[in-house]
């Protein structure tokens, strides 16, 4: 059921009123101080939702409420507002200026659609793009949002798949590459996956300008069960996409793939003591482009996986149990767990104990 109006309204006026209580003087002057800050969703011990802004150190600096469970989250280039989408099927998403001068801006999905928890801006911040769900006719859409009228929903466009998730902006600023995982849901049914039998999971490239499909690319038939889920863009304007396998447990498919313009997908061999430990299930991915290296996490697995974009040698593979969150910093990452810690191989781990970090991480320069 749709949140109306006025239960909008009531959250945008208490998300608000927390943000400015938790934006103390003395935490914004850390976090100017630093390098970079890192967003991210998080559930609270007491069952609460919320997004906030850690310091390189792994503190928490300030946060906001979130009417839902938060996933993905994105950065207005120009405004330099933080966008928390939801979990699907959340309608909700939320804009909130990470310097703490304005108050949160809700982002309502549409009757019929739902988020599907990421997005991208255009290189102006203008315009706001986010993957959605035709639940209805099970049709993968992208949401188009006015970034200056208070993020006023202004048109979409078919994905060309279903399930469309992670989707990112390629290096011509034109471009949307997109992950079609391929799964059906309805918010009658939960989480509750529709079609596994018929699944076609996809690769797509689209014109964010007119909506008008350039590429697509499907997995083997014999990996249709492959659902492509999350995307990062090395330095050399690469795509890396990776997945979460909703086949029988003992089988190992690789995770990995790169994607390149005009050219079939490419799919990572990975050693079997790493596909083991990644357990069938990538939760999110990362770049770290001056190092030349992606890391990918698996909560299911416990770990998470370094290696690197050139050759697609592993550097690294890390326990750390329900780690999900990560994210370039410095030579290397740092990654949340839903344990609460925040881990970096260059400092101490922290944890929060009031906090269970979510699925994704942010990185903000400052």
């Amino acid at each position: 059921m749709r949140t109306p109006l006025i239960d909008r309204r009531d959250f945008l006026r208490a998300a608000g009123a927390g943000f400015a209580a938790a934006m103390a003087p003395s935490a914004w002057a850390a976090a100017l101080a630093t390098d970079a800050v890192f967003a991210t969703a998080f559930v609270r011990r007491d069952g609460g939702y919320g997004a906030g802004i850690l310091s390189e150190e792994g503190k928490l600096l300030y946060a906001v409420d979130l009417p839902d469970r938060g996933h993905g989250m994105t950065l207005d280039p120009a405004s330099r507002r933080a966008i928390v989408f939801p979990r699907k099927p959340g309608t909700l998403a939320v804009a909130f200026d990470h310097g703490g001068k304005d108050e949160p801006v809700t982002i309502a999905a549409p009757a019929g659609r739902h988020f599907y928890g990421h997005g991208v801006f255009s290189p102006d911040g203008a315009l706001l793009y986010a993957t959605e769900n035709d639940f209805d006719v099970a049709a993968g859409m992208v949401g188009v949002y006015d970034a200056g009228d208070r993020f006023r929903r202004v048109g979409e466009f078919a994905t060309h798949g279903v399930g469309p998730h992670e989707m990112v902006l390629l290096g011509d600023g034109r471009t949307l590459a997109v992950a079609n995982g391929g799964i059906e849901t309805h918010p009658d049914f939960g989480k509750a996956k529709l079609n596994l039998a018929t699944m076609k999971p996809s690769y797509v490239l689209i014109d964010r300008l007119t909506g008008d499909l350039l590429e697509k690319h499907e997995l083997p038939a014999d990996l249709h069960k492959l659902s492509i889920r999350h995307m990062d863009i090395d330095a050399q304007g690469a795509v890396w996409f990776s997945c979460q396998y909703e086949g029988a447990t003992l089988d190992r498919p690789p995770l990995v793939g790169k994607a390149e313009r005009g050219r079939e997908l490419q799919l990572l061999d990975m050693p079997e003591k790493v596909l083991n430990g990644l357990r069938n299930y990538i939760g999110a991915m990362a770049a770290n482009r001056e190092a030349g290296t992606m890391a990918v996490s698996s909560p299911a697995g416990n770990s998470y996986v370094v290696f690197d974009t050139a050759s697609g040698s592993i550097v690294s593979a890390i326990s750390l149990t329900e780690v999900c969150g990560i994210a370039p910093d410095r030579a290397g990452f740092i990654a949340s767990s839903g344990a609460g810690a925040i881990v970096a191989p260059h400092r101490p781990a922290v944890s929060e104990p009031d906090y269970v970090w979510d699925n994704h991480m942010l990185r903000i320069t400052a």
